[in-house]
């Protein structure tokens, strides 16, 4: 499976040109991506990028990158990040690194954005994977109920669980947030159920990302497949 990430990894990097300025994702796939990007970047290749969190940006400091940030430079050529899911229509849950809100801000200042991933990750309806939602903690439970109602309203129903870290407290993001992962099962209407939770003041963001990715490359044992978003 890590093989088959990071050849994915590296049919992305055929999109990168002299002189891009890229948004670095986070996760297992989007790690293959910083570390053959450091290698043509050592080759001469230049490029400047903006990371999507902490982890990604000690990677990319380690790999000699370049890195600046979305204060200094107002738009990115292309993003690169992985997926915890993708559909036909190339929408995605995101968010299972817990850095959802960095990687949706980058995304979405980009002219484009590829999805790198094995093809375990291709779906038919999203909602297999838990959905990801960044809340803040004051009035979590109050979050929570608007959340359900949220579920109610789209027609999707599942148990929303604290995310936990390796000592057992809350996990907690770079932006200082906690996250609540919703165990739907099946998301019949992503983009409505993406406005419905948008418009709730204690989520901080969400996991699915709506008409944000541009091209999707699956690696699987047949080799690598390219989705284009029509």
């Amino acid at each position: 499976m890590d093989e088959l990430k990071r050849q994915a990894a590296g049919r992305a990097l055929e999109f990168v040109r002299d002189g891009m300025k890229l948004g670095l994702g986070t996760g297992t796939t989007a790690k293959h991506f910083v570390e053959l990007l450091g290698m043509r970047v050592r080759d001469g290749l230049d490029v400047i990028g903006v990371p999507t969190s902490e982890a990604t940006r000690a990677d990319a400091i380690r790999c000699g990158i370049r890195l600046t940030t979305l204060d200094d430079i107002d738009r990115l050529d292309l993003t690169v990040d992985g997926a915890d899911e993708v559909d036909p229509a190339l929408n995605l849950i995101k968010g299972g690194g817990g850095a959802l809100l960095r990687e949706k801000i980058v995304a979405t200042a980009s002219d484009r954005m590829i999805v790198i991933a094995d093809d375990s990750k291709w779906v038919e309806t999203l909602g297999r994977f838990p959905l990801p939602l960044e809340v803040v903690p004051f009035g979590l439970a109050a979050t929570r109920r608007a959340i359900a109602g949220a579920f109610a309203e789209s027609g999707v129903a599942g148990p929303m669980v604290i995310r936990k870290a390796e000592d057992g407290h809350a996990f907690v993001t770079d932006g200082g947030h906690w996250i609540v992962d919703a165990h739907l099962g099946r998301i019949t209407d992503p983009p409505r159920l993406a406005g419905l939770l948008a418009a709730i003041p204690g989520v901080v963001e969400h996991g699915l990302f709506i008409g944000v990715a541009s091209i999707a490359m699956l690696a699987g044992s047949q080799g690598i497949r390219v989705v284009e978003r029509r």
